[in-house]
């Protein structure tokens, strides 16, 4: 597999979500029991649904992170740790977070306090050094406040909108593989994203969300979180490959493989805060661990094969756009892919380290060309198999030889309108006095009949 070295399959150090970072602290702090740690960095940063607090550290220490009410805040003891004086270059307050302080304790820890306007559940982990920074201890605020949901619709008999996620690679200080001419990942696919966005929103009974809709730095975790908390039915993680070969070429799609998906079930059975998480409609936190286990199989088993399909039709129009890396679709563990009730697909779009394919991937045309043909693979799934309650599934079935009418929309092709009304090309072609393949958005084709739908 020539897949990059670079791509997710585990999290990589965030330190931006929206917003600059907003002050740095040289806070000295000498471990009491033998040794010492150095804060070599405080800084804070996010946005109205996503905040956090990074302390960079010249060693690891243990530490204890809880909340409290009346007023909310979340509070963080650095064990065996001593805060300097210097308390003026703490960060100042920023969206939900009002105030940070600091103070050392008697029992000789050094505590830090974020005051809230609002309750928010927090969680803390540590990260080790990347080759670019050394230890980060990472505090995320979770519940904060709410980014703008997605625009979506219920109409009464009809159903609701389908929620496509689509998730930008990369962004912010993670510009992603880099082509010889300088081109960053980071940037072509967030055009390539925004593109799909169109063309989805276009669609009736369709509506679009970005998982990052500029250029700023998200975790792969909080992607999964952003397309679950919209409860989106499709989730498309666009990118551009690259390796060592320059003459390595082409589109690829994947889908998540049996061992990803054990490992994360893993995960999900062992870490208490995903057991009140749905998981395909059914909650975890009442079930012993052998149905929780036996759900959450279902759960992942039906969206990987339900991935499976969209990838197989995205990758069949891929290769009408240029080369194909990879023909069949491809397995891996990518984190992003790792959602156990939401189907997901990873498209490479192009190799950004060939020179020929950087080149197209820079340019708007090329970038319209990968937007529609995996929207034309999103679509053509969706109708085949759209979920139950919504707008596409409660459409109006035409009765055995009732003609029917479909108006064009931009990405249209007859082989897909004759593919999704299931008549066959020639059939189309002659029902609406077409010799060829050129049809124009507005027109409006008769279909004679639609056997299965």
């Amino acid at each position: 597999m020539t897949t990059s070295y670079r791509h997710e399959t585990s999290e990589m150090p965030g330190k931006i979500f929206r917003l600059a970072i907003l002050a740095v602290v040289l806070l000295p702090v000498r471990g009491l029991a033998g040794g010492s740690a150095e804060i070599e960095g405080v800084r804070l940063s996010g946005d109205a649904a996503n905040t956090r607090l990074v302390i960079e550290l010249s060693t690891p220490v243990s530490h204890t992170l809880f909340a409290l009410e009346n007023p909310p805040r979340i509070v963080l003891d650095l064990h065996g740790a001593h805060v300097g004086n210097d308390r003026r270059k703490l960060p100042a307050g920023q969206g939900p977070v009002r105030t940070v302080r600091s103070a050392n304790r008697d029992n000789g820890d050094a505590r830090i306090v974020m005051d809230l306007a609002t309750s928010a559940r927090a969680r803390s982990f540590m990260l080790p050094p990347d080759g670019r920074v050394g230890h980060r201890l990472v505090v995320e605020l979770e519940g904060t406040g709410t980014r703008a949901a997605v625009a979506t619709k219920t109409v009464a008999g009809q159903g609701r909108d389908l929620v496509i996620a689509i998730d930008a690679g990369h962004g912010g200080k993670d510009p992603g593989a880099i082509g010889r001419r300088g081109t960053r990942e980071k940037d072509v696919v967030f055009q390539i994203a925004k593109r799909l966005a169109e063309k989805i929103n276009a669609e009736p009974g369709m509506r679009a969300y970005l998982t990052r809709d500029g250029d700023y730095f998200l975790a792969l975790r909080q992607r999964m979180d952003r397309a679950r908390a919209q409860r989106a039915d499709l989730f498309v993680s666009i990118h551009a490959d690259a390796f060592k070969n320059r003459n390595a070429r082409g589109s690829s799609v994947y889908v998540l493989s049996t061992k990803g998906a054990t490992d994360e079930a893993a995960r999900w059975l062992a870490e208490r805060e995903n057991a009140a998480d749905l998981v395909g409609g059914v909650s975890l936190d009442d079930k012993d661990h052998m149905l929780a286990s036996v759900l959450l199989d279902l759960s992942q088993s039906a969206a990987i094969d339900a991935s499976a399909q969209v990838a197989d039709r995205v990758i069949q129009n891929l290769a009408g756009v240029g080369a194909l890396h990879r023909r069949d679709v491809q397995r891996a563990g990518f984190l992003v892919l790792k959602s156990p009730d939401i189907p997901s697909i990873l498209v490479e779009t192009a190799f950004i380290s060939n020179p020929s394919e950087e080149k197209l991937l820079k340019t708007a045309q090329h970038q319209d060309r990968l937007a529609t043909a995996i929207m034309r693979g999103i679509r053509g799934y969706l109708y085949d198999n759209p979920p139950p309650g919504s707008l596409i599934a409660m459409r109006e079935a035409p009765r055995p030889g009732e003609p029917v009418q479909h108006v064009i929309v931009r990405g249209d092709t007859l082989s897909a309108i004759a593919d999704r009304y299931r008549v066959s090309l020639s059939e189309l072609r002659r029902h609406n006095g077409i010799k060829g393949d050129r049809i124009r958005i507005g027109q409006v084709l008769r279909i004679p009949y639609a056997s299965g739908s």
